[in-house]
């Protein structure tokens, strides 16, 4: 099961972690707090907690900047382990700026590190217990599929446990004259109605995955269903609720047309220009030392009369061109046999530029073509104009990615890893057209947040 928040739909599982432990991150402060022993506790909760809120806060949104209330999170206990100790760290760090700002907020460090300890230990232990002992059936949707030709496929494609997290699959029934393309294992054979198999096998949904809605389309008992409480999804909504990607496989033109979303109102367009330009500004003045060291270590590694920046010809709004501007990580004459995708290990990259790729420096002074107004912070990943056109005949809607400002991050960069082949760009496009049509300021600062984790976790680098 799924809620809606910023932009994404949240399992409902997911969204009981988070509560859970919002609440007992105030729980460990507060325990801090206490066994600071200097006054008695009633006094001592009464002055700190409101530092125990702020530290909660700040902890739990350090915990979701680093992947772990994502759905998508598929890390063993040893890379948890490494994001929960960043996280809290990172929260520290957080905290110790805040106290400059308000200073009737700060506690000593004592306090601190007790709760630090508490937290390490507390969310260690408690997502232990919780993905160990807690029967997840419980937040599932029961979902009966009704199809089973090429369109259900996708659906009986999705087995690994992050991707099922939400629902479960009671089965798929074969309409009449429809061609099978999945397991017959899955298949349900049953000949009762529709609404007596979802009352035998207590259905909370249906979702209609048949290929030919003229021929005997069972619509009635669709209605009696529906009727009965039970919900009726279009395969496409179900798929972009539950993978954070509109398929392209299995999509046509009326679903984008009449769906919901798409948003282009002014009020978002000057929201947007709005957390672009403090992003932007808040980020130069933070990383201005490290972008003046990387300058220096180009300089050291190639020469003094080597350049700094590499300018590139990229696609933005309305397909429209505009230079892209990088620190340069490839030898000058990287692409003296013309344009070429990036490879996994690519000979080209220097060693300073292996460095900030993987730490995404090269990326920093894209925050001038912010300013300039060619790109947003958020947006799908603006493409050179050569790949761009041969991408354009071969990949249907892909020129629908420029309808919005393409971005530093994006919700593509989240999901997936650093593309460089047609069918990487394929996958991209599916979760930028999400991207597209899910757009809000609340999810583009969602998605600035988990940043982090793509940045200081090195996930998709070349």
């Amino acid at each position: 099961m799924r809620i809606r928040l910023f932009g994404q739909f949240l399992h409902v599982s997911i969204a009981t972690l988070v509560g859970l432990e919002g609440a007992l991150l105030f729980v460990f402060f507060m325990a801090a707090v206490i066994l600071d022993l200097s006054e008695p506790w009633q006094v001592l909760v009464e002055q700190h907690w409101a530092s125990g809120v702020l530290y909660s806060l700040v902890v739990a949104v350090s915990l979701l900047a680093f992947g772990l209330y994502s759905s998508r999170q598929r890390a063993r206990a040893s890379g948890i382990i490494v994001r929960i100790v960043a996280s809290v760290g990172a929260g520290v760090l957080v905290m110790s700026l805040l106290y400059y700002v308000l200073p009737t907020m700060r506690v000593d460090r004592t306090i601190i590190a007790l709760a630090v300890l508490f937290t390490l230990l507390g969310v260690g232990f408690v997502r232990f217990l919780f993905y160990q002992f807690l029967d997840e059936s419980l937040f599932k949707r029961r979902v009966l599929v009704y199809g089973c030709g090429k369109n259900a496929a996708p659906i009986s494609r999705l087995r690994r446990r992050s991707d099922r997290r939400g629902f479960t699959i009671i089965g798929f029934l074969q309409p009449e004259g429809e061609m099978r393309e999945i397991s017959p294992d899955l298949v349900l054979n049953d000949r009762r109605s529709l609404a007596e198999i979802c009352k035998a096998h207590d259905v909370n949904e249906i979702v209609v995955a048949v290929e030919d809605r003229r021929r005997n389309f069972p619509i009635l008992e669709l209605l009696e269903c529906r009727l009965a409480g039970t919900d009726v999804t279009e395969l496409l909504t179900f798929l972009e609720r539950e993978t954070g990607r509109v398929r392209i496989d299995v999509l046509n033109p009326s679903w984008l047309i009449f769906g919901e979303g798409f948003r282009r109102d002014t009020a978002r367009l000057v929201s947007a220009r709005i957390m672009d330009l403090a992003a932007s500004a808040a980020i130069l003045l933070v990383t201005l030392p490290i972008m003046l060291l990387t300058a220096l270590a180009i300089k050291i590694e190639d020469g003094i009369r080597a350049p700094v920046f590499y300018a590139q010809a990229r696609v933005g709004l309305g397909g429209r061109v505009f230079n892209v501007l990088k620190f340069r990580s490839m030898r000058t004459d990287a692409e003296r046999n013309g344009a070429q995708w990036a490879t996994k290990g690519d000979t080209r990259v220097t060693r300073v530029g292996s460095f900030i790729r993987m730490c995404r420096i090269d990326e920093l002074p894209q925050i001038i073509c912010v300013f300039r107004g060619h790109m947003s912070f958020v947006g799908p990943r603006p493409e050179r104009p050569q790949f761009v056109a041969e991408l354009s005949e071969k990949i249907p809607y892909y020129v629908q990615r420029h309808c919005v400002k393409p971005g530093i991050t994006g919700w593509a960069q989240l999901c997936y890893p650093y593309g460089s082949s047609e069918q990487d760009a394929l996958e991209k496009l599916q979760y930028d057209l999400y991207y597209i049509k899910n757009n809000t300021l609340l999810f583009d600062l969602a998605i600035l947040l988990q940043t982090a984790e793509v940045v200081f976790m090195g996930k998709g680098a070349r």
